[in-house]
C-alpha cells in the first residue's frame, strides 16, 4: 500500500464543497492539546464566528464533532423525549431522516407531507399543529438538499411559535448560502454542516439553540439516551459554567477546528451579503446556460435554492453515464438524484467556495460536450 493521493476533482455536487487552499493549510498546522489554552482561545472565536454566521446571540453555539446529521441527532435527542409528539415537515429525503430520529427516540411523529420539491406548506403545517395540541416540537428542513426547494423558515417558525411549539431547522445547506436570521425568526434549534456553504471540511456540524429550546432540555423527565450527544455534558468543555474551568468531555478534532475557523474567517471578511450575492449570481448563470443547452431546472423558481440546482435529465439520456463521463473525462462532480428523483435529475452544487462563475462556466462547458455526443 501507498499513500493516497487524490484526484484534483471540481465538487460541484451536493456536498462536499471545494475547501480553499487556505482552510487547507490551517488544516496542516500542529496539533496540539484540545485543553491548551491557546487552543480555548481558538474554541471561544468559533463559537463567536458561529454566533455572527448564524445571526444569534444564543449562548449555546458550538460545532458538534461529527457531521451534519450529528448535528441533527444532536438536536433531536436532548430535546425530543419518549411520548412527545413532534410535527415533522416531509418535503424530501432530510425530512423523512427528521421523523426517523423521532420514532427512534421512542417519540411520535406527525408527519406533513409535501411533494419532492415543494416547500413545506405554512397552512398543512398550521392545520398540523391544531389537529396536534401540546406537540413538542415543529421540524422541518430550510433548505432541502436532495430537492433544491427553500422553506419559509420565518412563517413556519412564527406558526410553532403561536402553538406553543419548539421550531428545529434543519440547515445544513443554508448557513452561508442564502439567508439564514436565526434570532428574527424566533428559531428554537438550529444545526447546520461545515461542508456545504462553509467550504470547510466535513467532520463538524455547528448548532445553536435558544432559551426556550435550553429550558425545555432542562426539564427533561429522563436523561438524554446518547453520552457523547449529551449537551449537558459537551458544554462543560465548551464553556466554563462552574467557574472551575472546562473539564474533559471528548478529545475535540483539533486541527478540523483550525479549518472551520478559517473557512468563517473567510467568510467574514467578504460578508454573508456579498456571499449570498455571489450565490445568487452563479445559480442565475447557471440557469441561463442550461436553458441554452435545452435543459431546466426543476422546482417553482421562487423557492429554488441558489446553492442547489437540480436539473431534469432529457428523455434517452443515461444520467449516470453523464455523471460518470464528467468525473473521468473533464473532473468534475455532480450528485443523482435521491429517493424519488432518483435517474431523473442531476444536482449541481454552487455552494461556498465552488459558487464561481468560472466554475459555472466550466461545467456548462463540460456538459455542451458530454451531451453532445
Amino acid at each position: 500500500m501507498q499513500s493516497f493521493n487524490p484526484p484534483d476533482v471540481l465538487l460541484l455536487g451536493p456536498g462536499p464543497s471545494p475547501v480553499p487552499q487556505r482552510v487547507l493549510d490551517a488544516l496542516a498546522r500542529p496539533t496540539i492539546g484540545h485543553l491548551d489554552p491557546r487552543f480555548v482561545a481558538l474554541m471561544d472565536q468559533v463559537k463567536a464566528l458561529l454566533q455572527w454566521a448564524l445571526a444569534t446571540n444564543n449562548a449555546i453555539t458550538l460545532p458538534i464533532s461529527g457531521p451534519g446529521s450529528a448535528g441533527m441527532e444532536a438536536v433531536f435527542t436532548n430535546l425530543v423525549e419518549p411520548g412527545d409528539t413532534v410535527i415533522v415537515c416531509r418535503n424530501g429525503v432530510f425530512g423523512e431522516r427528521m421523523r426517523q430520529n423521532v420514532v427512534r427516540l421512542g417519540g411520535s411523529a406527525s408527519i406533513v407531507d409535501d411533494d419532492y420539491g415543494q416547500p413545506v406548506d405554512p397552512d398543512k403545517v398550521e392545520a398540523a399543529l391544531k389537529a396536534n395540541p401540546g406537540a413538542k416540537a415543529l421540524a422541518f428542513v430550510h433548505a432541502e438538499t436532495s430537492t433544491g426547494a427553500r422553506s419559509d423558515a420565518q412563517t413556519l417558525c412564527a406558526l410553532a411559535r403561536e402553538h406553543g411549539a419548539l421550531s428545529i431547522v434543519d440547515a445544513v445547506t443554508s448557513v452561508g448560502g442564502i439567508r439564514v436570521d436565526t434570532d428574527a425568526w424566533g428559531v428554537d434549534a438550529i444545526y447546520s454542516g461545515s461542508q456545504k456553504c462553509l467550504s470547510a471540511p466535513p467532520g463538524l456540524a455547528p448548532l445553536s439553540l435558544g432559551q426556550r429550546a435550553v429550558a425545555a432540555m432542562q426539564a427533561r423527565r429522563q436523561p438524554v439516551s446518547s453520552w457523547f450527544l449529551d449537551l449537558s455534558l459537551v458544554l462543560d468543555y465548551w464553556q466554563d459554567s462552574a467557574g472551575g474551568g472546562r473539564s474533559y468531555h471528548h478529545t475535540a478534532p483539533v486541527n478540523m477546528l483550525y479549518g472551520l475557523h478559517e473557512a468563517l474567517l473567510m467568510l467574514r471578511a467578504e460578508g454573508l451579503e456579498a456571499a449570498i450575492a455571489r450565490h445568487l449570481d452563479s445559480h442565475r448563470r447557471l440557469r441561463d446556460g442550461l436553458e441554452t443547452l435545452g435543459l431546466e431546472l426543476r422546482g417553482d423558481e421562487r423557492w429554488r435554492l441558489p446553492q442547489l440546482n437540480v436539473v431534469t435529465v432529457p428523455e434517452g439520456v443515461d444520467e449516470a453515464a453523464v455523471r460518470h463521463q464528467l468525473l473521468h473525462g473533464h473532473h468534475i462532480e455532480i450528485g443523482a438524484g435521491l429517493g424519488p428523483l432518483a435517474g431523473k435529475v442531476w444536482r449541481i452544487g454552487l455552494m461556498g467556495h465552488g459558487s464561481r462563475i468560472e466554475n459555472v462556466d466550466r461545467v456548462l462547458a463540460a456538459l455542451k460536450q458530454v451531451l453532445g455526443r
